[in-house]
């Protein structure tokens, strides 16, 4: 009997423990905010409608935190997203705009969708849109269609500028970008797809590859560099490879991408340095952020010169 007393009063006093921890529990859990999330912004800068991205999220209990990408750099941190409300706010340094104050955006919440005004480091004031970024699922086996050349060897048919500034040239069948000058832009639009590109650069040269216009792989002279998001073969400021595969400058290197959804395979000069991984938002330099739509390739040609003498997509349905 003394047994069974002693035994009941150990369980009555775990049950107590439990409701205690559970109801401090409830306290201190994170509380969901209809802010939380991936967005897709459109911004009226100085005329011009340019792609941004936002993404919000949770650190600890109360804060939120978040990344931002703007029309040029990589995602950049915000350390703390500040709540009124409906309306919301944070403030990030510079990255690669002129001189001057840190660039503060202004938002607010309404019907789910984002609407607000940043100013930017001269103190210009420019209006913003945001809706939900889309989750963009990705087919469990898609089929290959049949391959395309979209580079053909002998001229830039299919393909655009994005200013009067070119700079790329067709000679004894390699498309060549020979210094700093307009980004080219394939006439055609894709959605899931393999590519198969064939590419070399000089000494100190940078460039990359929009996947869809919006997701940058980097091309760069980076041997021996420790593999980083902004180097060879990562997607610009989110993606890191496991392995920096960059060959010396004048040699020819491949990249094999595969982009489905939001996932995302490279491998680079024979190696997968980056498998089946989800790319969280368009990265500096995009065309768009429409990410529901199907995108262009876009070969950066406004920083430095490559070259390339196979660029072939197959699409995935």
């Amino acid at each position: 009997m003394y047994f069974i007393m002693i035994f009941g009063r150990k369980l009555s006093y775990l049950f107590i423990l439990n409701i205690v921890f559970l109801s401090s529990f409830q306290i201190h859990a994170q509380k969901f905010h209809q802010l939380e999330g991936r967005w897709d912004l459109e911004m009226d800068f100085k005329g011009e409608t340019v792609p941004s991205w936002l993404e919000v999220r949770h650190s600890g209990v109360e804060t939120l935190v978040g990344r931002f990408v703007f029309m040029m750099g990589s995602a950049r941190p915000v350390a703390e997203v500040k709540i009124h409300g409906n309306k919301f706010s944070f403030a990030i340094p510079r990255q690669w705009e002129p001189e001057g104050n840190d660039m503060v955006l202004h938002g607010e919440l309404v019907d789910d969708m984002l609407k607000g005004s940043m100013i930017y480091t001269d103190g210009s004031v420019s209006s913003w849109t945001g809706v939900r970024a889309p989750k963009l699922e990705a087919a469990e086996h898609p089929k290959p269609g049949k391959p395309m050349a979209l580079f053909n060897g002998k001229s830039l048919d299919g393909w655009h500028m994005d200013s009067d500034n070119s700079q790329w040239t067709v000679v004894n069948g390699i498309l060549k970008n020979t210094k700093g000058g307009a980004n080219l832009i394939s006439n055609e639009k894709f959605t899931d797809f393999n590519l198969k590109v064939e590419f070399r650069y000089p000494k100190g040269s940078n460039s990359g590859i929009y996947l869809r216009g919006r997701y940058e792989v980097q091309i760069a002279d980076n041997m021996g560099f420790e593999p980083s998001d902004i180097y060879f073969s990562g997607i610009y400021g989110f993606l890191e490879p496991n392995e920096n595969t960059a060959k010396a400058p004048g040699e020819w290197q491949t990249y094999n991408i595969t982009l489905i959804g939001r996932r995302v395979t490279i491998v680079a000069n024979g190696k997968t340095v980056i498998s089946d991984q989800t790319i969280p938002g368009i990265t500096g330099g995009a065309l768009d952020s429409k990410e529901g739509e199907p995108g262009a390739f876009m070969i950066q040609g406004d920083h430095g010169a490559v070259e390339f003498r196979k660029f072939e997509v197959t699409p995935m349905n």
